[in-house]
């Protein structure tokens, strides 16, 4: 499979590696050096495009591959205030786009379990839910979109909670903005070097404290993610979610 990468920092090169590995091909990458090289023309010479690149560019990006009519898996989050009239787009000119928070098996597990897991946790309102994020100090949005897609997921089965809100938490360790309604569910953000990404959902009591987490070591499942995406992607049409390639039983 020939695959174009916009987007060539950290997760691009693994993303590349990753797929050379699988023995996919290369063969166009866009970074902000050469923005001029996204053509439709080279577009076209790939089946399927991988993006990675920034909430500020990533529309842009979208549009310039349906344009091209070719199959593009997103994996940039902060521009989902965009998602319906994208969506439409898509359907509208027959094109091919996946989005997803994360890409990550495990990421993507940890989600579908946690979907059971608030609905199993409606029935003891005496616990008290909330999610925190840990990400390197180079992320661009908080929270992170894996962390929305997290407290979306607690929403839907939590009837006392209603919306998330979100507190960045600084270097101090104090809190931006700690006024909390009861119906808000609390996702707190923090920012720390070299860290790929961590989620917790806690459950506290004033007897126990119940806590669900996921630890990535590294940017390699996010990556890898990405390409089993676009293997699935290849020769579809339409407007997808990351979780549409996953199949759980439970």
């Amino acid at each position: 499979m020939k695959i174009a990468l916009f987007g060539y920092g950290k997760m691009g090169k693994i993303i590349e590696k990753i797929a050379l590995d699988r023995r996919h091909e290369i063969v166009l990458k866009i970074d902000r050096d050469n923005q001029h090289e996204a053509t439709p023309e080279n577009l076209q010479k790939a089946d399927v495009v991988i993006e990675f690149s920034t909430p500020a560019s990533v529309i842009s990006n979208i549009i310039t591959c349906m344009e091209a009519g070719v199959p593009m898996v997103v994996g940039t989050t902060g521009w989902y205030e965009h998602l319906e009239e994208v969506k439409q787009q898509c359907l509208d000119s027959n094109s091919t786009v996946m989005y997803g928070s994360n890409y990550s098996v495990g990421v993507n597990i940890f989600f579908h379990i946690n979907r059971l897991l608030a609905k199993v946790m409606n029935n003891y309102p005496y616990y008290e839910v909330q999610v925190e994020e840990i990400h390197h100090t180079q992320k661009l949005d908080s929270p992170s979109g894996t962390a929305i897609t997290i407290a979306e997921g607690i929403l839907e089965g939590i009837e006392a909670k209603k919306e998330w809100k979100n507190i960045l938490i600084s270097d101090t360790g104090e809190a931006a903005d700690d006024n909390l309604k009861s119906n808000e569910l609390l996702i707190e953000s923090h920012r720390i070097e070299n860290v790929p990404g961590t989620h917790t959902v806690v459950y506290d009591s004033e007897v126990d404290t119940i806590e669900f987490k996921h630890t990535a070591h590294n940017r390699n499942g996010f990556a890898l993610g990405a390409v089993l995406a676009a293997e699935w992607l290849k020769d579809r049409k339409g407007f997808y979610q990351v979780t549409d390639m996953f199949t759980f039983n439970a």
